[in-house]
């Protein structure tokens, strides 16, 4: 077998050799319909962060990691697979090319377990993944609300407004993610404490190009604080950011209002089509989710970086 070479790679190479590897489409990237392009052809990816493994110059494994364009670090590997037989030439791609604290989400559809073709796809990827160090995290739901939908009722039983202040909003998050259900927050909590997740979320929320001014906090008719719900934009489009109830408020069902307002707010700005997303076992935010006419559209296959330590209790 002709000798491995694993390296980034650069523009004027880019898409020719990332795409060189065929792809039937079944798992990851592909089902968003949006193919690998850089930055500078109007894509997202950068080549400086994009690497493959080649045999004779042509790719058998690749890994692309994704940053929002201002970003100045990756911040989650989306793209990665390999050549039939080249499981060993894709963990050594990993193991030379990761980021130790990036962690891995691969994009499948709803019924990925029942599709033979598909499972395969997926789990070929999962494990070799696992042998170079990620560990699985936690699956989501992926949804997509669009009008055809129709708006969900609003309860009636909350008041929302707007918090310019980003000290308040970080209070909020401070409550809402104690006892969380959330893995990624958990996971937070667990490597720094209940201070980082919620600075972190905090973080990721003004990194979105949504207005900041579109944030709610949500109040009873008595005053008191139920949660905050974030309606914001990614990439593809307007998207549900966040929806959190504070500890001494859940089991009432407030998640659906939040949602159901946070829902009207962005159809009330034009938007077309909601992204959202939430764990499968966050059963409270799916019936949530359900019951406001989200339908799910995908699952996320999320893997922790193998610089995150696993939890001792864990095992």
């Amino acid at each position: 077998m002709t000798t491995l070479v694993i390296r980034p790679l650069v523009e004027h190479e880019a898409r020719r050799l990332f795409t060189a590897l065929p792809d039937p489409g079944l798992v990851g990237r592909a089902l968003l319909g949006r193919p690998y392009d850089t930055l500078a052809a109007g894509g997202e990816y950068r080549p400086e962060w994009t690497w493959v493994a080649l045999r004779a110059g042509e790719p058998v494994a690749r890994a692309a990691y994704w940053a929002r364009p201002e970003g100045d670090a990756p911040q989650l590997l989306d793209w990665f697979d390999h050549a039939p037989g080249e499981r060993d030439a894709a963990v050594r791609l990993l193991r030379e090319s990761a980021w130790p604290d990036v962690d891995y989400e691969l994009i499948l559809p709803p019924d990925w377990r029942a599709v033979p073709e598909v499972r395969a796809a997926a789990e070929s990827r999962v494990e070799a993944a696992e042998s170079a160090g990620y560990r699985p995290l936690v699956e989501r739901f992926r949804y997509a609300w669009t009008p055809a939908h129709g708006l969900p009722d609003q309860p009636g039983r909350l008041t929302f407004r707007p918090e310019p202040d980003d000290k308040a909003v970080l209070d909020v998050l401070r409550r809402v993610t104690r006892g969380t259900l959330d893995a990624h927050a958990r996971e937070d909590i667990r490597v720094g404490g209940l201070e980082r997740a919620a600075r972190t979320e905090l973080d990721l929320l003004r990194g979105l190009p949504g207005p900041r001014d579109w944030w709610r906090l949500a109040y009873t008719t008595a005053g008191d604080l139920v949660g905050l719900h974030v309606p914001s934009r990614i990439v593809s489009g307007p998207c549900v950011a966040f929806v959190g109830v504070v500890p001494e408020h859940r089991g009432r069902g407030y998640a659906f209002d939040l949602l159901a307002d946070c829902t009207r707010q962005l159809a009330e700005a034009g938007a077309e089509s909601i992204a959202a997303s939430t764990d499968l076992g966050n059963r409270p935010m799916a019936a949530a989710f359900a019951r406001a006419g989200y339908p799910v559209t995908q699952h996320r296959y999320c893997m922790a970086a193998p610089g995150r330590s696993p939890d001792p209790a864990a095992g």
